[in-house]
């Protein structure tokens, strides 16, 4: 396969991994309202990510414009099976930014409502991003609007939200004092066995798929570190750094998503459309990397600056 083709692959797949990175702990934040119903409470959580959440959706819009541009035929595929649940997975990621932009400055009554829909909007785009990554990698189905909701792809779903709610956890436990970093702390245990135990499901209900990746030396390390930091993370959990058990839990998560992308190449979409068929024109490919190639260093530099300049524990 053409070197060009496996770059723009890989410049989607870095934008996908930042985006589940950065967004999946935001959403995970959001699903975490639901166990913290004290007014106050809820004030820290939104409060960590209230400065950082647009730009860590930038990486969406990266990546499903590079789509576009890159791989024409695959975004055609993937808005024809999948439209429903992509539509749905927008609408309540801009029904949770609504949310959180505005709970602060209405009443109390209103902020009620607004936590509500900040609660709903991010356990949708949570389990519609699992469904569609659930969608892809089981084969996507192009008959009814419904027809990729399967048991997979809701076993899917849920384990996507385990992830970004274990994600959500050590982020709180890293920026907040008190009893909420202690309670987010009990929380991460139970939400790193459930999603063990999720994954555990997937793999039993698709196994040819992951077989694939276990063949290949990226997919025996991918999965061989995912083992190891399941171990270390609930004793990272007692450790007095809290930054290592939120390090911990993203490459986790890195590894979780290399292990899906790799159980799929070189198809795009398995056994329907590989990359080459539906790469653009090599003209096209090189033009829009070299737009990437500004547009990322640049959302990078935005994204670590953010962090830095709100860096410290909330009491």
């Amino acid at each position: 396969m053409p070197d060009l083709i496996n770059l723009s692959a890989a410049v989607l797949a870095f934008s996908l991994i930042m985006y589940v990175l950065l967004d999946g702990t935001d959403l995970g934040v959001g699903m975490l309202f639901a166990w913290f119903p004290e007014g106050r409470d809820r004030y820290h959580l939104s409060a960590t990510i209230l400065p950082v959440w647009d730009a860590n959706e930038t990486w969406l819009v990266l990546m499903a414009g590079g789509l576009l541009a890159l791989f024409p035929a695959a975004y055609a595929q993937l808005l024809t099976g999948l439209y429903l649940p992509l539509f749905a997975m927008l609408l309540a990621l801009v029904a949770r930014a609504v949310a959180l932009e505005y709970r602060s400055q209405a009443s109390t009554r209103m902020q009620r409502r607004l936590d509500v829909l900040f609660i709903i909007g991010s356990v949708l785009a949570s389990f519609l991003q699992g469904a569609l990554a659930g969608s892809i990698l089981s084969g996507i189905s192009f008959g009814s609007p419904f027809s990729w909701l399967t048991p997979f792809t809701v076993l899917s779903g849920i384990a996507t939200m385990a992830a970004y709610l274990l994600a959500g956890c050590c982020w709180i436990r890293w920026r907040v004092e008190g009893e909420v970093a202690e309670r987010c702390s009990q929380l991460a245990s139970l939400f790193l066995v459930l999603m063990i135990v999720l994954v555990i499901g997937l793999c039993l209900l698709l196994p040819g798929r992951f077989l694939l990746a276990w063949q290949t030396p990226l997919g025996k390390a991918l999965l061989l570190l995912s083992g190891l930091l399941i171990m270390a993370i609930p004793l990272l959990l007692r450790r007095e750094k809290l930054i290592l058990p939120l390090l911990a839990v993203l490459l986790l998560l890195v590894c979780l998503s290399g292990l899906a992308l790799v159980a799929i190449y070189p198809w795009l979409i398995p056994d329907v459309l590989s990359l080459e068929e539906a790469a653009a024109l090599p003209a096209t490919q090189h033009f829009v990397l070299v737009g990437l190639g500004l547009v990322i260093p640049l959302t990078l530099i935005y994204n670590s600056w953010a962090f830095w300049v709100l860096r410290g524990r909330m009491k």
